[in-house]
Formats: structure tokens, sequence, C-alpha cells
């Protein structure tokens, strides 16, 4: 697996770590501009969980941009929302603000998109030589002016550019920075779920989610005392429904993700209204998980010589925009633009400082509104400002600008 640098004539030779949205859309974008891309994946069999995944105007963009089969990610067009009192009492429905914009993205199961990257990133019919994909391959250390990380098996890969999308405990973060950060708990804790969209049309206590094939998300938030909610809507061509509970949570040091009871979920929202309960009745799709949710303080940088970071390594955010898939695409496809074909591997360095000049402002920008978002009452749905920031941002077009103006007349090429 080991390998030379490349030379000046020859494709960059990069290096992703992490196989997840945000390193296989890098691994596309960077494969499209002809560059030799090697994918090292921890995981014995890569799999994303089964859950769904909110697919917004400002990514799509992105995956229109790098080739993504709109009927492979199988979604339902996000159409607006409903927010609904727990109790039943009232109910408040928004349609986007953004002028012009009838639907947000699309509301997709995750495994649906992540397979539909990797088919782009290391099919044979993709454009550019496919990646590679290196699974059980755990990356335990990195020098990031030598360009090279380190196996857990003691091998040695060396590279002109490294992409740290190994997510919210990523290793490349720690050797960018050159200390460890470690990730803080933010007080919220989510269930997720999924069950067929038939089995709701046979109970007529949830008359009120009839139709949710045709986009609209639904919202049931606590009356009162901590956030407490449940996030409900559609995906993969309306045949599955989601639903994500998100409710604050005592402090705790148990990471990652953990399989939990039905028991467990029903009673966290034990004083919702029965007809809201109800759902949580029905058969399930997939085992119930439940996730500790954290975030990451604002890091000093995120890059470092060769190495960069992105999407959750970067910035990890909460659900509470929707944004943070959305985030890793936008950088992805951004390192894709500021290394076209014909760099040089002595121009990494600086091409990647530009990348975090460009990109890290907004990326923390999400973070931080995405943790602020139940304290303002989800504003994201009535502020028209925030919804232009977001949506109907171009990640392709701004990168691309950035590029023209601050970069390509320093090119030497």
């Amino acid at each position: 697996m080991s390998s030379s640098p490349t030379t000046n004539s020859s494709p960059l030779n990069v290096l992703i770590v992490g196989a997840g949205i945000g390193g296989l859309t890098a691994s596309v974008a960077l494969r499209r501009n002809g560059h030799s891309v090697r994918i090292f994946e921890a995981a014995e069999i890569k799999t994303e969980a089964g859950a769904a995944i909110t697919v917004q105007e400002n990514s799509m963009r992105v995956h229109d941009y790098i080739g993504v089969s709109r009927e492979n990610f199988r979604g339902v067009p996000w159409a607006g929302a409903e927010i609904i009192c727990s109790d039943g009492s009232q109910g408040d429905s928004f349609k986007w603000l953004v002028p012009g914009m009838v639907s947000n993205g699309l509301l997709c199961h995750r495994s649906d998109m992540h397979q539909e990257l990797m088919r782009l990133a290391v099919g044979l019919d993709g454009q550019g030589p496919p990646a590679k994909l290196h699974l059980g391959a755990k990356v335990v250390d990195c020098n990031t002016e030598e360009g090279t990380i380190t196996l857990d098996g003691g091998e040695i890969v060396r590279g002109d550019c490294i992409l740290g999308a190994d997510g919210i405990y990523s290793v490349i973060r720690n050797h960018v920075l050159g200390s460890v950060v470690n990730p803080q708990d933010s007080g919220l804790s989510c269930f997720r779920i999924v069950l067929e969209t038939a089995t709701v049309h046979d109970v007529p206590e949830l008359e009120w989610l009839h139709g949710i094939e045709s986009g609209i998300a639904r919202s049931i938030v606590s009356k009162n005392g901590p956030l407490r909610m449940l996030y409900i809507y559609p995906c993969r061509n309306g045949t599955l429904v989601n639903i994500v509970g998100i409710h604050v949570d005592s402090p705790t040091h148990l990471s990652g993700t953990s399989v939990t009871t039905l028991e467990e979920f029903k009673t966290t929202y034990a004083d919702f209204h029965p007809t809201f309960l109800r759902i949580l009745d029905l058969p399930v799709h997939n085992p119930i998980h439940k996730y500790k949710l954290r975030v990451l303080p604002t890091l000093a940088g995120w890059v470092s010589g060769r190495a960069a970071i992105l999407g959750d390594a970067a910035h990890a955010t909460l659900p509470l925009l929707g944004q943070g898939a959305g985030s890793a695409v936008e950088e992805a496809v951004t390192l894709g633009c500021f290394l076209p074909s014909g760099t040089l591997p002595e121009d990494v360095p600086a091409r990647l400082r530009a990348y975090e000049e460009h990109c890290k402002p907004r990326g923390d920008f999400i973070s931080a509104e995405s943790v602020v978002q139940a304290e303002k009452g989800f504003s994201f749905y009535t502020s028209e400002e925030l919804q232009i920031k977001l949506l109907a941002y171009d990640p392709v077009e701004a990168a691309s600008e950035f590029f023209a103006s601050r970069l390509a007349r320093r090119c030497k090429y």
C-alpha cells in the first residue's frame, strides 16, 4: 500500500481518512480531476446507520455537480415543515422563505446516499481513475509536513495531500492541531427509528401523519420543561418514515451509538399526547439507536502542512439545522475546486490554507448556530435571513470565484 511521492508531471497522490459522506464526496471531486485517491477506513465493513438525512439545497448543488443520480438517492422533495405542541393543542406550518424555492432538497435514507457516493468514488463507470478503498485500515499517526499516515499495523503511507474526514473523534485533527481536542457533551441525546410508511395508514390515531409522503416534516415539541421533540419525515421514495427523538439528557462519558429499547424511547416522551406516541407501537424497520450528541469547540485551524480536516472532524454540529453532512460536502467540493488537474505537489500546502480561509468561517457559523437553535425556538423555519445564508449558497460557484480571484493567477500550470 505504500507509495512514493508524486512527481511534478503526475496527478496528486491524495490520502483520505474516513469513508463517510464527506470523505466519499471529496474522493469523487478529486477523482474527477484525475488525481490518484486512496480512502482509508477503520471499519472492516463500511455501512451507514439505518436512518434518514436531510440533503438540503446547498448540498444538492454539490451532488448535482459531481454527477449524483437523484434517482439513486430515492429522496422525497422537502416541501416544508409543521411544528405541533406535544399536547396536541396547536400547530404552525412553514414553507421555505428563500425566494423562488419550493423544495429544500431531498429527504433521503442515509444508506442510499452513501451507496450512491460510494459508486461514484470507486466504481469503474465514474469520471477519472477510481479511488481505492482500504477497509480495516485504521490510521493511528500522521505527519502533516511530510505527508504521511501510519496504519495500526505499522505501515507508513506517503501522499501529497492528506484529508481527515474521520469524524468527531478524528485522529487527523489531533495532528493538524498538534494537541488533542475532545468533543464536548452538548447536554442532548437522540433516538432514531425507521418505520414502514404503509403501517401508518392502518392506524386511525395516526391520521395526523397521513400524507407524510408529500415531504412535510413534522416536529412534535414539548410544551413545558427542557427540550424534547420528535422530528418525523419520509425517505426512500416515501416508503419509510424516519423518527428522531431529541431530548435533554444527563452528562455521560459514553460515546458513539448504542442500540436501545423501545421502552426507553417511550419513557422519555411519556407525557406526549397519546396520538403522537401511538406511532411508537408500529413495527420498526431497523434497531432503535440512541446517540449522545456532542460538539466541538471552535478550532484554531483546519490545516497543517499537507493535511486538512473537513466535516465533523473540523466542526461537529448538532442536527437542529440538518446541515452537518451539507457542510462536509461543501468543504469536499471546495477541495476539489482548489486542487484541480495539474496542481503540483509543492502547491498543496498553500491551496489547503486557502481552503481553510474560504470554508472555516461558514463551517464554524453553522456549528455554532446549530447549538443555539433550541434556545431560539428553531428560528431556522422562520428566519428568511438564515435560510438564504444556508440554502441559497452555491458551494461550487463560491469556490470557483474564490479560486479565480485569489489562486488562479498564482498557479504554476
